[in-house]
Order: C-alpha cells, then structure tokens, then sequence
C-alpha cells in the first residue's frame, strides 16, 4: 500500500506530504482544485512522460516520492532481486521521480538509480490507476480477453504462450528468410559461378596490383627515366667537372697541407670519406641505368593484366585486389550455402513447426480455461452489477477460435450486454451509456480485484455519470474491494465519499505572487461539513450537515 506521498515543485504544488491508510482512501474537491494534478504527479512517479512545464520554479527541480508497505510480496522481493534492486528489511518500496527544469529525469528505486522503464516494472507491480478515459477499454477485445485470463488465472501461461509465440515467430521468419535468400541465390546461381571464375583465374595475390602499377609507369617513362640516371651519372663522374673529381682534387690541396697546418689531416681523411661515397652512388646510377632498357612486350602484358583487374573490380564495385579477395570468398561460400540449401531449409522448417506445435499446444491449454470461465464470469458480473440499477442486465460473453496463432493465443472474447428486457445483447460500445460503462467497470474491479495481487488501486471519478442510491452502493462496492487491498478513490459524490475510512481535500490557496494546490487529512467536524457541502454546495445549513452525519453513520 501506499503509505506517504511526497509532492514538490509541481505544476501549482509548492509542497504537498500526505499519508495515506489502509482501507478505502477518499479525495475530494471542486472542479479544478487540482485532483488531475496530483494524479498527474503520482503517474509520472510510476513511469509515466516526464514534462518540464510541471517544474514550477525554474530554480530547483520538482521531486516526487511515494513510500510503498508490500508486506509478504515476494514476488516482487525475487524481482527485485533479479534486477538489483536492494530490498528493505522493512519491506518498504520508495519510489522517487525527479525532474530538473532542464528537463533531466532521473528515477529512483530504494535510493537506487534505475532507468524509468525499469521504475514502471516496479510500480505495475505495486499499483492500478484506473483514470476515466480507461472506461473505454471495456468495449475493447484485448481488455475482455484480460479479464477472462485474470479469472482463470492464466497471467503466467500467458506469459509462457508469449515467449513461445515469440520463438516461433522468429523460427517462421529464419525460414522464409532462408527460403527467399536460396530462390534468388537458385536464379543468380550462374552468374556467381562465373563471377567466381573470372576471379579465380586470374590468380590474384594482395599487393600485386601496387607491384603492377609501379612497373607499368617505370616502362611507360623509361626514356625519361634513363635519360635523368645520365644526367646524375655525368654530374658525379664527368673527368673534368664531376664531383667525384672536385672532391678528388680538394683532397690533393687539403692532403698537401698536412705538414703546415694540424687540422688538416682530419680534413683531408673527410674529403676522402665523401669522395668515395659519391663514387659509390654513381656506380649506383650507372647499375640503374644498366637494368632499365625498353621491353614493349612486358609494357603490353602489364597493361593487359591490370586492364582485366580493373574490369573486375568495375564489375564488382570494389577499388583494390583484397577486396577481390573478399568477394572471391562471400561468393564461395553463398555458392556452398546453396549447394546445402535443401538440408538447411529442411531443418529450419522443421523448427518452426516444432516451436508452432509447442505454442499451440499452450494456447489450446489456456484456450480450455478461457472458454470454461467465459460463461462464469457473464454470470458473476451480472450478479455483481445488477444491484447498480442494472436489474435487467444481460451478459454473454462469445467466445471463438481465431484462424491461426496471435501473439494472445487461439481466442476471441467479446462482451455483449443488454439493459433492458426488450434488448438483444450488444457490443459494449453500441449500447452501454458512459454511467453504465462505468459501473460494469467496477463491477469488473471489484471481481478481480481478489486476483491482482496489487496492493493499491486507485479509482479516478470512477462513479462519473450515477448518482443518489446507485452511488451509495458504487460506494459500498469500493469499501468490499478495500477489505482485501487499499483503494484510493477520487470522487464528486457525497455517497461514496461517506464510506471512506479516511477523507482528503484538494484545495487551492492564493499567497501575494501566485496560486497553490493543496491536499489536507480531514478531522471528523471537516469531513461532516465537506460531504455537507458535496450534498447542498456553497451554502451549508443545519439540514445538510444532518444529512452528511447520517451518511457518515451509515
């Protein structure tokens, strides 16, 4: 249950703190005082969208916290545990949503910072907001078919069923992926073969297409080139002007020298040094220049050689020898795929059909259980709804086989009603009015409200749409739900708020700068002259007050 509730910074609420008690919580409140805003926080606490304009004061930012009592729930202790979540010895759950007015959200579990998905994992677990907008899911399929599984106690072999759905699902997909890819690869199987050829034959080694490059250009400038090696060759060895003779006639000068000046003989040895070297790299030029000599028929074989690796690799969308290479090999083992084809598509056949046995085998299971609760469940809900002004109600709940697996099962649901003993049962949507819709709705949660396993449901204006007797036992319905869970109910109508084994108001304050939102616990005189007002309006007298005691007392 729900034990305290923490508001701050949000829309017009500076600060609100309220503890909340076991049994049936009631909220009261004139229209716009705020009750969607403090349902507003307390869905956003629970993984709903965070928004920035809700932080008030762009100064510091807004901060929601609850602190949940989930004695005896282990369940939910084993799932806290699986995700790493620490668990309290207290079995206390505090949940806590933050959001800055840079629109930064940040969630917490027990003071442990959790992704707000993971916080909506927690809190599904914890509690059911029933706002009225959700009174339309009771004319939905999806809605019915919950209903009937949360009867028949089918949660976790449903769960099962989807798991297994999903893998044959995916198996299916394998197969007709696989399927597809062999037919194409069957129609494009030639053309791979050739393409495979083509590369093959021309015995391709990485790096070779650089090497041929490099030869190609040497060839194709081997006039110029040999013409540049002289021309380096006659500056180093020239009899008369080279540098090997330069340097051989410095060191005669420096060599002459030796026995006039010290240094020189270091001189003449670094003349010498450098004179050799020249000589060396001439002898370099000169053996370049006597490898290089014109060959048309290697120019030729060159050329043809690059031109059809060119070709390939136009062919192929790719710019070098490797990854020729690579597609070589893609192509080798598509080509091995398909010759292995018939044996994988067989296998992969086989587990789809293995996965879809195994899943309709489940749904076929949990199709039994629906379809013996489908009639009990019409005839509890008339029960339970008839004493809400509904005496002639009619309930049938059809129940058919869809033509193959859907992601819920076999099954079909569909409730159809009637009010009225001249009416045949129709679809929801097209005969039940928005007080009726609403009280099937109760009459709903109140029946399963024993196998949700929830610790608090939280009823928005859930009674919209009835009034006088039919609200009083709207109201009793509320209290008998409350004897096995907390409920928290917000409501306009004095009958259901006199039930309450305790009563807030939602109010709004004006300060000197701006309007606040705020939620107080009512004593016993307030809440006597809050269902007064709920019963006369602004003006309360001696004979509203009367009527608020006797409902309060009974």
């Amino acid at each position: 249950m729900i034990e305290s509730l923490h508001i701050s910074n949000y829309a017009l609420i500076d600060t609100v703190d309220i503890e909340f008690s076991d049994g049936l919580n009631i909220i009261t409140g004139e229209t716009g005082a705020g009750k969607s805003i403090m349902l507003g926080a307390l869905s956003m606490l629970l993984g709903g969208r965070a928004d920035t304009r809700v932080v008030t004061d762009p100064s510091r930012k807004s901060t929601i916290e609850a602190v949940m009592n989930v004695p005896g729930n282990e369940s939910l202790k084993e799932w806290c545990g699986e995700n790493g979540l620490e668990w309290n010895d207290d079995n206390r759950i505090i949940l806590r949503r933050e959001v800055s007015p840079t629109g930064r959200s940040r969630a917490f579990v027990n003071d442990t910072p959790v992704n707000v998905s993971v916080l909506g994992e927690v809190s599904r677990q914890l509690v059911d907001i029933h706002s009225q907008h959700q009174n339309l899911l009771l004319a939905t399929p999806e809605f019915q078919l919950e209903i009937i599984d949360s009867m028949a106690g089918n949660q976790k072999a449903v769960m099962e069923y989807a798991a297994a759905y999903e893998k044959y699902r995916s198996a299916l997909k394998a197969y007709a992926l696989a399927k597809r890819l062999t037919a194409k690869g069957r129609d494009d199987e030639e053309e791979m073969r050739s393409q495979l050829e083509k590369i093959d034959e021309l015995r391709l080694t990485d790096g070779e297409q650089e090497e041929l490059e490099r030869e190609r250009d040497t060839l194709d400038n081997i006039s110029q080139l040999k013409a540049g090696l002289a021309a380096i060759a006659d500056a180093l060895g020239n009899e008369m002007t080279g540098a090997c003779e330069t340097l051989r006639k410095a060191y005669d000068e420096a060599d002459s020298l030796t026995g006039f000046l010290s240094d020189t003989e270091e001189l003449a040895e670094r003349l010498e040094s450098c004179r050799l070297e020249v000589e060396d790299i001439r002898e370099t030029v000169e053996g370049l220049d006597d490898s290089l000599s014109p060959d048309p028929r290697r120019l030729e074989a060159v050329e043809e050689r690059l031109e059809a690796i060119y070709d390939l690799e136009r062919h192929h969308r790719v710019d070098t020898i490797k990854q020729l290479l690579d597609v070589a090999e893609n192509l080798r083992n598509t080509l091995d795929t398909l010759d292995n084809s018939d044996f994988r598509l067989k296998e992969l056949e086989s587990e789809a059909k293995s996965a879809r046995k195994e899943a309709l085998t489940m749904a076929r299971a949990i199709s039994e259980k629906r379809k013996t609760q489908c009639d009990a469940f019409a005839a509890t809900l008339r029960e339970t709804a008839m004493p809400l002004g509904m005496r002639n109600l009619r309930v049938d709940m059809v129940h058919t086989h869809t033509s193959d697996l859907t992601p819920t099962g076999i099954d079909q649901v569909e409730m159809r009603v009637a009010f009225n003993k001249n009416q045949e049962p129709m679809t929801v949507s097209a005969t039940a009015s928005g007080g009726e819709i609403s009280r099937l709705m109760l009459s709903v949660k109140s029946i399963i409200a024993s196998r949700m396993e929830l610790p608090t449901i939280i009823f928005d204006e859930i009674d919209t749409g009835v009034s006088g007797e039919i609200a009083d036992r709207m109201g009793q319905m509320m209290l008998d739900i409350a004897r096995n869970m907390q409920v928290v109910a917000i409501t306009h109508l004095p009958q259901v708020a006199a039930k309450g084994t305790s009563h807030f108001k939602v109010y709004k304050e004006d300060d000197e700068q701006s309007t606040h939102t705020r939620m107080k616990r009512l004593g016993e005189q307030e809440r006597e002259r809050e269902i007064a007002v709920m019963l006369s309006g602004a003006t309360v007298n001696d004979a509203a007050l009367a009527n608020a005691r006797a409902l309060l007392q009974k």
